[in-house]
């Protein structure tokens, strides 16, 4: 009985040590009505500067405590079709929604994250500071509906890295609740839907294989960029381009994955590199730039072409996000991320990435440096420790209680 307590309390620890938190929020007006409700995960990651000039990453979760700060957030009392929500935590620490309403739906048109670098608890060693970055976002829902996302959304800012997951939000609220209608985000959609791309927006293979289900992880292509001083760019990665159109007012949406035989050109710069991939129905540019004060390498931009069904209002679309701040590492090293990392280029397109392993400016022997690996298999890799630790302590606490009951069993005996 008691080896199945021990163990009943082992695993209910290891299962909230490793389960993020989530938080409700809500935001009422003076009368007391609630016009924004919120509930939702979010993981930061900050690079910031030690007081030895070093970088350093931070990576925490919005903590239990975290609050409503009323003072700042607001139903929209001067202005009727802005509402906002502001959430505190930590020593001046704070994430901002802001809401708009246009054309009967509300999105969060930004989302700005605010970070004091005084605080040791978050940022150790760090030279101080109040931070502020902000990004516009993909979340949008028509009125009277909710937004659900229980997949991660990755939203990329300069030096910060937020990790939405677990959403479930609406603004502009009718009656103080949530709406029964429900809008889902795209990488829930990505995640639970089976549909497969019509075969004529499929680049023809050498086989007559059938095209990859959007679940499916796309091939992982193999991608080099030379100049006159040599290759300036290597890359690993599988991609997934998702596109969302209009077929008679109503919004459709399609995923795509490049195949093996996607071709690949770029160009060599001083202080930009440009891959270009194409397929036969899209188009994808990447643009990689370095910083010389801090060392670092990175996806600045990402420009998508793409074809679509002749049922499409619209004939192609054209999106483009050239303020990323992805697949950092430091310049002579490579960069490495088995987790899939979303891209948000804009309401018509995203691009997903897989299994990437990619090294830009100052390559050697026309091979990868040394590995600097994402955040988030940094983190993933702490899951499977904390569990091992755990049992393995469960084990040692087994033994010594079987040792201990088998010695007072056999001191109830005498020898005759």
């Amino acid at each position: 009985m008691a080896a199945r307590c021990v163990w009943g309390l082992l695993l209910a620890a290891v299962m909230l040590g490793v389960s993020q938190a989530s938080s409700t929020f809500q935001v009422k007006d003076k009368s007391g009505k609630i016009c924004i409700l919120a509930h939702f995960s979010v993981e930061f990651t900050v690079e910031y500067v030690k007081k030895d000039k070093k970088q350093e990453n931070s990576t925490f979760e919005l903590p239990p405590n975290a609050h409503v700060l009323e003072d700042v957030s607001t139903c929209g009392s001067k202005n009727p079709t802005l509402q906002v929500l502001v959430v505190g935590f930590g020593n001046g620490h704070s994430l901002r929604m802001a809401f708009e309403e246009k054309e009967s739906s509300y999105m969060v048109n930004n989302l700005t994250f605010k970070y004091n670098l005084s605080d040791t608890n978050f940022f150790p060693n760090a030279t101080g500071g109040v931070k502020e970055t902000t990004k516009e976002t993909d979340i949008k829902a028509p009125e009277d509906t909710i937004y659900t996302c229980l997949n991660k959304n990755k939203i990329s800012m300069e030096n910060v890295v937020i990790l939405l997951s677990n959403v479930t939000l609406e603004a502009y609220l009718k009656n103080s609740t949530f709406s029964k209608n429900e809008t889902v985000c795209a990488e829930d959609k990505v995640s639970t839907t089976h549909v497969v791309p019509v075969t004529t927006h499929v680049a023809p293979t050498t086989t007559s294989v059938a095209p990859p289900t959007p679940t499916q992880t796309p091939y992982v292509g193999h991608y080099n960029v030379t100049g006159v001083n040599g290759t300036c760019l290597l890359a690993f990665m599988g991609l997934q381009v998702n596109v969302t159109y209009n077929v008679n007012d109503k919004a459709k949406s399609e995923v795509f994955n490049l195949p093996s035989t996607t071709s690949s050109v770029g160009s060599c710069e001083n202080s930009k590199i440009t891959l270009n991939l194409t397929t036969s129905n899209i188009s994808l540019s990447f643009s990689f730039v370095q910083n010389a004060t801090t060392e670092k390498y990175f996806l600045q931009g990402i420009i998508v072409n793409a074809s679509l069904p002749s049922e499409a209002t619209k004939k192609d679309i054209y999106a483009a996000n050239n303020t990323l701040n992805s697949l950092k590492a430091t310049v002579g090293k490579s960069y490495k991320c088995t987790t899939e990392e979303s891209v948000w280029l804009s309401n018509e397109a995203s691009v997903n990435i897989f299994n990437v392993q990619i090294q830009a400016f100052n390559i050697s022997g026309d091979k990868f440096g040394a590995v600097e690996e994402c955040p988030q298999d940094e983190n993933n890799m702490l899951i499977p420790i904390i569990v091992g630790a755990a049992l393995a302590g469960l084990v040692l606490i087994v033994l010594i209680a079987y040792l201990i009951g088998r010695k007072r069993s056999h001191a109830g005996y005498q020898t005759i």
